[in-house]
C-alpha cells in the first residue's frame, strides 16, 4: 500500500487529493512530492481533521510549512473526519491508513486500490471509484478552507497564458501556528503589540522574518535559530514570510529569505547598516 500511494504521487499530472485525519509526512513521500514543486498545473488538495481545540495535534507546523511551498494548493479542515482517501486523476486508495509515519511503518492496515474505468466513463455506468470520489467531493465542499495558494497567469496578445507566480488567497493556519508558538514561548509573559510606528533605533538589532522576535540584524540570516533550522530543511529562498527584518512589522508575505526587508525600508536599512 505504501508503494501504491507513492505511485499516486509520482504519476499525478493534474490533481493530488490527500484526505486523512492525521498528517505527518514520511520523508519518502516528501521527496516524491518535492519532484512536483515547480508544477503549477498540478493542484494539491489536503483535508485533515480531529482535535478541534488544537489542530496542531492533527497536523504539525513542519508539514504545513512543507505544503505551503507548492504553487497550487488548498488545505481544508473537517472536525468529524475519520476516513482516509488518497487519489490522483487516474487512481485512488480508500484505506484505514492515516498519512502518518507511525501508521505507515508499524500498523496493520488495509486498503482498496481503484482505477478510473475508461469503458465505464464511455458507457455512463457508475463505478466504485466514481461513487467514492463523488462522496469525498461533497465532504471537501463542506469543509473549512484554512489555506489556499493559487497560480497567477498573464496573457500575451495571442491570448496564450503564461505563469507569473502564485499568490496566497486564504491563510488562517499561519496565524494559528504563530499564536501556538507564542503561547509556548511567552506563556508566562505574553508580549504586547501596539499599533505604533516600528522602532528602528536600536543599534545592530533586527527582527526574525518568521516569528517577529528581536534578533541581531543580518540579511544573510534574518531568522532566529529555531526558525532558521525549519527553513533550512527545504531551503526555499522565495518562501513567503511574516515580518520585515528591519522594522519588525507584519509583511503579509512580502518578505522572504531572498528579500527580508520591505521595499519601503530598504533605503533606510541600507544607510543604517551599510550593506
Amino acid at each position: 500500500m505504501n508503494a501504491e500511494l507513492e505511485k499516486i504521487f509520482k504519476t499525478a499530472y493534474s490533481n493530488i487529493i490527500l484526505i486523512s485525519p492525521y498528517i505527518k509526512l514520511h520523508d519518502r513521500y516528501k521527496a516524491t512530492l518535492l519532484s512536483k514543486l515547480d508544477d503549477h498545473n498540478l493542484k494539491i488538495t489536503v483535508l485533515f481533521g480531529k482535535n478541534e481545540d488544537d489542530m496542531s495535534k492533527s497536523m504539525k507546523q513542519e508539514d504545513f510549512d512543507f505544503f505551503k511551498q507548492f504553487p497550487n494548493i488548498e488545505i481544508l479542515y473537517e472536525k468529524r473526519l475519520h476516513a482516509k482517501y488518497y487519489a490522483n486523476e487516474s487512481k485512488a486508495i480508500l484505506t484505514s491508513m492515516n498519512l502518518y509515519g507511525f501508521s505507515q511503518n508499524n500498523n496493520i492496515e488495509a486498503g482498496i486500490l481503484m482505477d478510473k474505468n475508461s469503458i465505464a466513463a464511455f458507457t455512463g455506468s457508475k463505478t466504485l471509484e466514481e461513487d467514492t470520489w463523488q462522496y469525498f467531493a461533497t465532504v471537501l465542499k463542506q469543509a473549512d478552507l484554512l489555506f489556499e495558494k493559487q497560480p497567477v497567469y498573464s496573457k500575451n496578445m495571442l491570448g496564450i497564458k503564461k505563469y507569473v507566480n502564485s499568490e496566497i488567497t486564504t491563510d488562517k493556519l499561519s496565524e494559528f501556528f504563530d499564536n501556538k508558538t507564542s503561547q509556548k514561548v511567552f506563556k508566562k509573559n505574553p508580549p504586547k503589540r501596539e499599533n505604533k510606528k516600528p522602532d528602528t533605533s536600536k543599534s545592530g538589532m533586527g527582527y526574525c522574518i518568521r516569528t517577529g522576535k528581536e534578533i541581531p540584524f543580518n540579511t544573510k540570516k534574518p531568522m532566529e535559530d529555531d526558525a532558521y533550522k525549519m527553513w533550512n530543511k527545504f531551503k526555499n529562498t522565495d518562501y513567503q514570510e511574516n515580518y520585515c527584518h528591519f522594522s519588525g512589522e507584519p509583511s503579509n508575505g512580502e518578505t522572504s529569505m531572498k528579500k527580508p526587508i520591505l521595499n519601503k525600508y530598504w533605503k533606510e536599512a541600507k544607510e543604517k547598516f551599510n550593506f
